[in-house]
């Protein structure tokens, strides 16, 4: 009867956490506050990639001018890799129980990680921003499928519904998020098999393989894009979910789940992308202006409604991640708010980016590309110092001096930050984004290093992104060794 109890009392508790505001911000977990397993990362990582926009990159990828087995080999290789480097970024959650950008202090200074911190903020924010507005897009058009107006009214509507959804969850925070991305888990992943099942007739096989191979530069910009739109969209938040569990938790579990749960959906629907974009071109150029209404134009009637629901929920979990995120990288940056007030803050910046695009823009795919690539270069050499500095790590980190500008970790590590700054400046000078003429000015070292500048063919394999990262790791692990060593010699 007292085991009975004691069970009850358990299982009501959890279930008050998952609906309680959650009082952690910044702060290091508690040891009595650590839990679950490693495969419990399954859920949040698998809720917040199981979106039917995976479905669109299949035509992203044939954009770039190659064949579907090519696409198919770009798109493995770019998730899986992406998603591992979260992985790997993962482990510093479980060994220092902290956020990911107070873990970064480590590598960078308490203080002068400010920089990285302000980097990752500007990139969640920008991503559940693009998330809302394809879900703002997808539920005005399964709306004007069904007959209903198509005007501002209606895209003003799923507007609010789904920010309310997302600001929600956000300023609720991580049981409540754990909670919600496993329901999401579940419906998705059905009514995704569902609706694949539905339109599975509209592959045209001859039309597939009829597509034509294209040259090793286009395969290459094609795994750039994935790795950015995918992987390297997250490892900046890596951390933030797997610093609940116990520091005892496996290693390999932790690199493992994160990786499987992120790369496993988002695989699966690109290789069904890729059959439906190579099968129709009409497709594939309406995926460009609206990636999920076109995808919904293909569905019977009956079927529109659940659309919807897989498509909202999917980008809303993906969202979800990015809002609580992009809360806790305000506060890195030296932001004193609490940690809801942070992600309402995020929330408003959301709202008002899907309303520019939603109401003002007119071309989505070249500007989230310019977005993803321009970001993604100062993210990929902060994940190679990052990634270089847990490699060159043997104890765990002293939680105090993550805190302390005084500290083993220091105020503000000019080689560090000088290593992204270098990294990222080489990196720009090795990417384009041609339909997007904000970010005209990049591609600047293309014609300099004889690769045959901004028209030339190495142009839109943007190089600069895989250069960051791989610079930055090299330089890191060359430079950082005997620093690493320093801190972890000091007396706690």
């Amino acid at each position: 009867m007292t085991n009975s109890r004691h069970a009850a009392d358990a299982q009501h508790n959890a279930h008050d956490r998952g609906l309680r505001l959650e009082s952690n911000g910044i702060n290091v977990i508690g040891d009595s506050e650590r839990k679950g397993t490693p495969r419990h990362l399954f859920w949040p990582w698998f809720g917040a990639n199981i979106s039917v926009f995976g479905l669109s990159y299949g035509a992203f990828a044939l954009g770039f001018g190659i064949s579907v087995p090519q696409a198919l080999i770009a798109g493995v290789v770019g998730v899986v890799v992406s998603f591992l480097l979260c992985g790997f970024v993962a482990l510093a959650g479980k060994r220092g129980s902290a956020p990911t950008m107070v873990l970064s202090r480590a590598a960078f200074g308490v203080r002068g990680n400010r920089l990285p911190s302000l980097i990752s903020w500007l990139l969640t924010v920008g991503w559940e921003t693009v998330l809302t507005i394809l879900a703002t897009l997808a539920t005005a058009a399964v709306i004007e499928q069904l007959g209903g107006s198509a005007g501002a009214g209606t895209h003003l509507v799923a507007l609010l519904v789904v920010a309310a959804l997302v600001m929600v969850a956000g300023v609720m925070g991580f049981d409540f998020i754990m909670r919600l991305q496993t329901v999401i888990t579940v419906i998705t992943a059905v009514l995704t098999a569902v609706y694949i099942a539905l339109v599975a007739d509209r592959i045209d096989w001859s039309a597939v393989w009829a597509a034509p191979s294209g040259s090793v530069q286009q395969v290459v910009g094609a795994v750039v894009f994935l790795v950015t739109g995918f992987g390297l969209g997250w490892v900046n938040l890596a951390a933030d979910y797997s610093r609940y569990l116990p520091r005892s938790a496996s290693s390999r579990g932790v690199v493992g789940w994160t990786t499987f749960g992120g790369a496993l959906a988002p695989v699966v629907l690109l290789a069904f992308g890729l059959l439906l974009a190579a099968s129709s071109v009409e497709l594939s150029e309406a995926v460009a202006a609206d990636p999920i209404g076109a995808l919904a134009a293909a569905l019977p009637t009956w079927f529109l409604v659940p659309f919807a629901l897989v498509a909202v929920l999917g980008l809303i979990g993906g969202a979800v991640l990015d809002i609580y995120s992009s809360g806790l990288a305000l506060l890195a940056t030296g932001v004193r708010v609490p940690r809801w007030v942070a992600a309402l803050i995020d929330g408003v910046l959301m709202v008002l980016g899907t309303v520019y695009v939603v109401f003002v823009a007119e071309d989505f795919l070249s500007q989230f590309n310019a977005f993803l690539i321009t970001l993604g270069v100062p993210v990929a050499a902060w994940c190679g110092v990052m990634l270089a500095d847990i490699a060159l790590r043997r104890r765990d980190y002293d939680e105090a001096d993550l805190y302390r500008p005084s500290g083993r970790y220091g105020d503000v590590r000019a080689l560090p930050m000088g290593i992204v700054l270098a990294c990222t400046l080489l990196g720009w000078g090795l990417v384009t984004n041609a339909n997007a003429g904000w970010v005209s000015w990049q591609g600047y070292l293309l014609a300099p290093l004889g690769l045959g500048g901004r028209d030339g063919a190495w142009a839109g394999a943007n190089l600069g992104v895989l250069l960051a990262i791989a610079l930055a790791f090299a330089a890191t692990l060359l430079t950082g060794r005997e620093a690493v060593r320093q801190q972890e010699a000091r007396i706690r």
